[in-house]
């Protein structure tokens, strides 16, 4: 639901989205994606995003119809330029090959093209499967590693990636930055200003920046 309110946004506001990876749930939804947002002043719409996301709502996979909470991370990252200049030591990867799941075709079931790369110090996973060559997804992949390193070392205020120790924050209660309630009445409510909007479709629909 995230997802789809994400792509709803990017779709509505002239903003691309190509998904790179995406991991369906066990018996349903989905249980991480990655996607790349581009146009004019992406980053600094979404980066405000970032953080975990509280869902309460009656389950549709209940038979028994009880209300369910559900949290979900979300990460915003901008895409890091050539110009910046990044050392990783080769020997701190480990870079995974799979068969693709997503859509193209009968190439993507073919070949194992699909890459993941693993930064074994702070455990920080990227992966791509959208690309036709195993070459093209694992440059797409060591580019979001990047990202996502450079982000963690200026957060924790670190000269060096081999410094790094890349603690995250608990997925859980207490840890949401917004709510969205669908029952037992309709609210959205961002943790971080106390602002609340009654209104919970319009928010999941949002057509607005």
């Amino acid at each position: 639901m995230l997802y789809r309110m994400y792509s709803r946004w990017a779709t509505n506001n002239g903003y691309t989205l190509k998904e790179t990876d995406l991991l369906e749930g066990e018996e349903a939804g989905i249980k991480s994606v990655t996607a790349v947002i581009e146009g004019e002043y992406a980053y600094g719409y979404l980066k405000g995003e970032m953080g975990v996301h509280r869902l309460v709502r009656i389950s549709p996979f209940d038979s028994g119809g009880r209300r369910h909470t559900s949290f979900a991370s979300v990460e915003v990252l901008p895409e890091i330029t050539d110009d910046i200049e990044l050392e990783i030591n080769p020997d701190d990867l480990r870079i995974d090959t799979y068969r693709s799941s997503g859509a193209g075709g009968q190439h993507v079931n073919k070949t194992s093209s699909a890459v993941r790369i693993t930064h074994i110090p702070t455990n920080t996973v990227t992966s791509c499967q959208s690309e036709r060559s195993q070459l093209q997804n694992k440059e797409t992949a060591m580019k979001m590693l990047k990202s996502k390193l450079l982000d963690l070392k200026e957060k924790e205020h670190k000269d060096k990636i081999e410094d790094l120790k890349g603690v995250q924050r608990e997925i859980a209660w207490g840890s949401q930055i917004r709510s969205y309630v669908f029952c037992p009445y309709t609210l959205v409510k961002d943790h971080r200003t106390n602002f609340e909007v009654g209104n919970v479709e319009s928010v999941m629909n949002r057509r607005n920046r």
